[in-house]
């Protein structure tokens, strides 16, 4: 195992040190337990959205913790849910009395310990509402999850939603936009290698060198087949048809086109997904009006893709399009 880490035990910890020292004017780091929050928080009379999940994803989420997207992040050891009170001294920290807004992508520990979370928090009389995102195409059930896994549209969930609450918009506002944001987006991914968890110090499954995996899951998990390696059109063409069909897509829809890198792969190749995947949309008939393209949702340093369609309309246009401020995600301001 070859990594710029010290000591596996010390990974997270380390790096939250660098997160608050790189970005000490965007965010602030809590100790014991570990969340981050954003510098200015609690911002009064504004509902606040808080997420999290394992480390090895970054920038999500923590990265995603500024003025226009997230209030609070939890992270969790390595590719393991966030606890409980993590969740719960997060909320707390972000509540400026318009309640809070947990977005939980569908693994079954962050399900779990968000739910306990709020409910320890309603018992403490702050207003929590939870939306659990689902969005990837690749198999119904997998190793952490009961139902699809929550994978790309979380990052356009935290930024949309958040563009809304910047606004000071309800709770169940944010919290409806957040639910439809999921209803209308779909993922799916691809890895050529594995990759390797610090504790564990030896990748996370067998990969031949002339293969790769279609419908892989973030940490990993098993996807819907194993099957030689084809060139990256042939590749996106497999990503995109299950998308396409699922929700489904319809001649004339507005879409946002997110193109994600799973932790190793170079930009470059990146745009050569992105180019046959417009392709293929434009050829569908959707229009992509909005985009983004880089390594957002990563697992740790493996090789791969993943492609996100979200079919959007007027509001969730203008609230992608509002002012963003956070360490990995930033526009218009």
């Amino acid at each position: 195992m070859k990594k710029l880490i010290n000591a596996a035990d010390a990974v997270v910890a380390e790096a939250l040190d660098g997160m608050e020292a790189a970005h000490g004017n965007l965010i602030k780091v809590h100790r014991d337990p570990n969340f981050i929050v954003r510098a200015d928080a609690p911002v009064m009379g504004k509902a606040a959205l808080v997420s999290g999940g394992g480390s090895g994803h970054e920038p999500m989420h923590g990265g995603f913790v500024g003025r226009g997207m997230l209030d609070a992040a939890c992270p969790g050891a390595v590719f393991t849910s966030p606890t409980p009170d993590q969740m719960l001294e997060a909320t707390k920290a972000v509540n400026g009395g318009a309640g809070v807004l947990h977005i939980v992508k569908n693994y079954t520990g962050d399900v779990l310990n968000f739910q306990m979370a709020a409910e320890l928090a309603a018992a403490e009389g702050i207003a929590v509402e939870s939306v659990v995102i689902d969005d990837d195409v690749a198999v119904k059930d997998s190793t952490w999850t009961a139902g699809r896994r929550g994978v790309g549209a979380t990052v356009l969930a935290e930024k949309i939603c958040g563009g809304l609450a910047e606004t000071k918009a309800p709770l169940k506002a944010v919290a409806d936009l957040c639910r439809k944001v999921n209803a209308s987006g779909r993922s799916m991914g691809m890895a050529l290698t594995a990759c390797t968890v610090p504790h564990a110090g030896k990748p996370s499954f067998d990969l031949g060198a002339d293969e790769m995996e279609i419908g892989i899951g973030i940490h990993g998990e098993p996807g819907r087949r194993r099957v030689k390696l084809e060139p990256a059109d042939r590749i996106v063409e497999m990503l995109m048809e299950p998308i396409l069909s699922d929700l489904p897509f319809k001649s004339g829809d507005n879409v946002l086109m997110f193109v994600n890198g799973m932790g190793g792969t170079p930009l470059i190749e990146l745009y050569v997904v992105y180019r046959k995947a417009y392709e293929i949309a434009r050829k569908h008939g959707l229009n992509v009006v909005r985009n983004l393209v880089g390594s957002y949702i990563t697992s740790l340093e493996m090789a791969g893709a993943s492609i996100t369609l979200l079919k959007l309309d007027d509001e969730m246009t203008r609230c992608w399009d509002a002012p963003v401020v956070t360490p990995g995600l930033r526009w218009g301001a």
